[in-house]
């Protein structure tokens, strides 16, 4: 990733939470995995040992195949995925606040 995005900030530098920082900031969209692991700058074989974990919990979820590549996407409706993007959007409000001197209200 270019720059740090808050979420890593708060939350730790790992690839799950790499993995969690893009696919919040994108949440709208599916993506294969060469592209997650790229936009998120971890390796493929990283996201590979990770990919099992966030299939289980259900954290992301297959949408659709392309050609050769399985597209997936964050799993909006997992509770915790809910609370994550909760958390992910009150950072980037906190943010915007503290750099506008105001208060964002949504």
């Amino acid at each position: 990733m270019e720059t740090e995005s808050l979420f890593i900030a708060y939350m730790g530098d790992s690839p799950t939470i790499r993995v969690l920082g893009y696919l919040l900031t994108e949440r709208e969209v599916d993506f294969s995995l060469t592209d997650i692991a790229l936009h998120a700058g971890i390796g493929r074989a990283t996201l590979y040992r990770i990919l099992e974990n966030l299939t289980q919990h259900k954290i992301i979820v297959p949408t659709r195949i392309v050609g050769k590549a399985k597209l997936y996407k964050l799993n909006k409706e997992n509770k915790v995925i809910r609370k994550l993007i909760e958390i992910d959007d009150m950072l980037v409000k906190e943010e915007l606040k503290m750099k506008r001197g105001v208060e964002v209200v949504v």
